[in-house]
């Protein structure tokens, strides 16, 4: 789903001054936003990158704006004019019953959306590689409690102290989710409300402040401090493939063609394993988004 996470990680700017013109085919300036945490982040400075580096002029005030409810109407409104959206939480905020494990089926959804709001918006190719939503524990509290998956918690609940975004609450994919169907009492009795696929969510974890969290798939603490993540088996989150998201009245003053291109070519580079190697690097190593990302696309050919 991609519910609000947020890093505290400052965003450097690479930023490369070129002409702006007028006029469809020309190259605007681009206001380009992201929600909060790293891999948004890092995602968002990829594509500000190649533009850049095809001349376009890049303003980043946007990047690490906030969670969804944040971003989405950013974007409606013309505060920015891109951000990275994973397709089933980008779907969900409209239309949650509509969500599915199938990619293809999420964008279209998606796009139907987004074309009557804001004054338009354009789904562009998503990435091969998905992040999704993970409820996760200890190794220490799966074998005291058996769990192995997220219905197994219910008969517990009132035990574990939960870690939950603030706006779990409001967000189908996850209050929803548990409440709904899983039998989860929302709010828990014990919550600590701290963001999703944040550094501090996965160290209240670790540290046993918290016994449940809601981390990213793609997350490399994950695998960091050998968490347990409990099989989703009510099915409840869908494909989160990402894909930049644009306003038609954008790419009405670009070469719309030629933009999508440059975008597309770099999500389509985006598997799984590169989404958490990546993780790795900035939510692990603590290196600077802008670097990592520049590193990334010249491994893979996309920057000189």
């Amino acid at each position: 789903m991609r519910l609000s996470r947020t890093l505290a990680l400052g965003a450097s700017s690479l930023v490369l001054i070129s002409a702006c013109t007028t006029g469809g085919g020309g190259k605007e300036t681009i206001t380009i936003g992201s929600d909060g945490f790293y891999e948004s982040k890092l995602v968002a400075e990829m594509y500000a990158q190649v533009l850049e580096a095809d001349g376009y002029t890049v303003d980043r005030t946007g990047l690490g704006m906030g969670p969804r409810k944040v971003t989405t109407p950013a974007i409606e409104s013309g505060q920015i004019d891109l951000k990275p959206e994973y397709l089933g939480s980008g779907l969900a905020f409209f239309d949650a019953t509509k969500t599915s494990s199938d990619s293809d089926a999420n964008k279209t959804a998606l796009q139907e959306a987004l074309k009557t709001v804001g004054g338009g918006i354009t789904v562009l190719g998503y990435s091969p590689g998905e992040d999704t939503n993970a409820f996760v524990v200890r190794a220490d509290t799966a074998a005291e409690f058996s769990l192995t998956k997220i219905s197994d918690l219910a008969a517990i609940q009132g035990e574990l102290t939960w870690g939950l975004p603030p706006e779990c609450e409001t967000n189908p994919l996850c209050g929803g989710a548990l409440k709904d169907l899983y039998g989860i009492d929302f709010p828990p009795a014990k919550l600590q409300a701290l963001g999703a696929c944040d550094a501090p969510m996965a160290e209240a974890l670790n540290g046993g402040a918290i016994d449940v969290a809601e981390l990213c798939s793609t997350q490399p603490a994950i695998s960091q401090f050998g968490f347990v993540v409990l099989e989703d088996d009510k099915g409840t989150q869908p494909a989160e493939n990402l894909a930049p998201i644009v306003r038609d009245d954008y790419l009405a003053k670009v070469d719309k063609a030629a933009f999508a291109a440059l975008l597309d070519a770099v999500s389509a580079k985006l598997t799984t394993e590169e989404l958490t190697k990546l993780g790795v690097e900035v939510a692990v190593n603590n290196r600077d988004v802008a670097d990592v990302a520049a590193e990334w696309l010249k491994a893979n050919g996309l920057l000189q």
